[in-house]
């Protein structure tokens, strides 16, 4: 069913995804939560999906954003994933938060800036899950306490060596 404009009717103009085909990076932050919170419960893609009536493939394109996460889905999640729904949201860089206004202007062209400039918070990357739960997983607090402190010199001197 369509309205007199021609527009289908139930949809907002300029809703959904840009016409860039790249992934909204609100989606894409949000997908990037929802493996932050798996991975750090150590659930896999599959369990998640099976715990949510999905496959892992459909986990898998939630999670990079390619797929965007209804409102219900959202919230059996957060259910699952045992967070609030805002847990989903928290974080998010300012660029991300204003794309949602700058995916189309009033001439239906899609605005690439926010979506080819987002990058996903280093912190949701699965090297510093992975990272993060090893170390955790070394009982000795002083020899956890001496790796932290070996790690924050290594990355003083790197950013005395860029400087140079």
């Amino acid at each position: 069913m369509q309205t007199e404009t021609g527009a289908p009717r139930g949809r907002r103009a300029g809703a959904g995804r840009p016409k860039t085909g790249k992934p909204n990076p609100i989606d894409v932050h949000v997908g990037s939560r929802v493996r932050l919170r798996r991975t750090l419960l150590g659930m896999s893609q599959e369990k998640l999906g099976e715990a949510i009536g999905l496959t892992f493939q459909q986990v898998q394109k939630y999670e990079r954003g390619a797929n965007r996460i209804g409102a219900s889905r959202l919230f059996d999640l957060s259910r699952v994933l045992d967070v609030p729904v805002s847990f989903f949201f928290d974080d998010m860089p300012a660029d991300a938060a204003a794309a949602r206004v700058e995916d189309e202007d009033e001439t239906g062209a899609s605005d690439e800036r926010s979506a080819s400039t987002y990058e996903p918070d280093p912190m949701a990357k699965r090297e510093t899950l992975e990272l993060v739960r090893a170390y955790y997983k070394i009982s000795d607090p002083s020899v956890r306490k001496r790796l932290f402190e070996l790690t924050k010199a290594v990355a003083s001197a790197a950013v005395a060596e860029a400087a140079e």
